[in-house]
C-alpha cells in the first residue's frame, strides 16, 4: 500500500495472507482490519506495502470520546456553577435512619438512612441557590419580576426550616422571611 492516502473506517482492502478485509478502526500506526475468512480482527501497520485498496473511504474526523465529553462538562460546571457546599450532618444523626409509617393499615413502612435524606435536603438548597443566581443574572426578567421570584424562593427556604434540626452548625440553617 502506498503512503499517500490514509484509509478511513469502512475501507475495503485485500491482504496477501488474510484475504479481503474491512478497516474497522484507525489506531495510529495501525489499522484494525476485520478479515471475514479468518473471522478475526488484526492490527496491520499503516505502512504495510502488501495491502491492496479495494475501496477507500475518507477518514472521519476523530469522534468524540467519552473523556472529551466528561472534560467539557467538568469545565462548564466549574465555570458556571458554584461547587456544592459540604455541609456536615449533626453528629447525633450519623448512622441513623428515618422511618415513615403509613397511616393506612396493611401498608409497609419505609426506612431511609438519615445521610441519604440529608443529602437530598442539601441538594435542594444547592439547586435553589443556582435558581437564585439564574434569576439575578437573567436579562429577560425586569427588576420587579426578580424581586417577586426572590421573595418566593425565600418562602421556600422558610418551608424547609423544619429540617434545620439535621444540621450540625447554625450557619447552614434554612432561613425564611421571619416574623414581621
Amino acid at each position: 500500500m502506498n503512503d499517500e492516502k490514509l484509509l478511513g473506517t469502512g475501507s475495503k482492502v485485500d491482504h496477501p495472507k488474510f484475504g479481503l478485509g474491512i478497516v474497522v478502526e484507525l489506531n495510529d500506526p495501525y489499522y484494525k482490519i476485520y478479515f471475514a475468512r479468518e473471522g478475526t480482527t488484526k492490527s496491520i501497520d499503516m505502512s504495510f506495502d502488501g495491502l491492496d485498496i479495494i475501496e477507500a473511504k475518507e477518514p472521519e474526523q476523530r469522534p468524540f470520546e467519552l473523556e472529551d465529553i466528561e472534560n467539557a462538562i467538568n469545565r462548564a460546571v466549574a465555570k458556571y456553577i458554584d461547587p456544592p457546599t459540604i455541609v456536615p450532618l449533626g453528629s447525633k444523626w450519623a448512622g441513623g435512619s428515618m422511618v415513615l409509617h403509613p397511616g393506612e393499615d396493611g401498608l409497609q413502612s419505609k426506612e431511609i438512612p438519615i445521610e441519604t435524606f440529608f443529602h437530598k435536603i442539601v441538594m435542594v438548597r444547592d439547586r435553589l441557590r443556582v435558581l437564585e443566581q439564574n434569576i439575578n443574572s437573567s436579562k429577560k426578567l425586569d427588576d420587579e419580576d426578580k424581586v417577586n421570584l426572590q421573595q418566593y424562593i425565600t418562602r421556600i427556604y422558610g418551608s424547609l426550616t423544619t429540617f434545620n434540626v439535621l444540621f450540625s452548625n447554625k450557619e447552614y440553617y434554612f432561613k425564611g422571611e421571619g416574623r414581621k
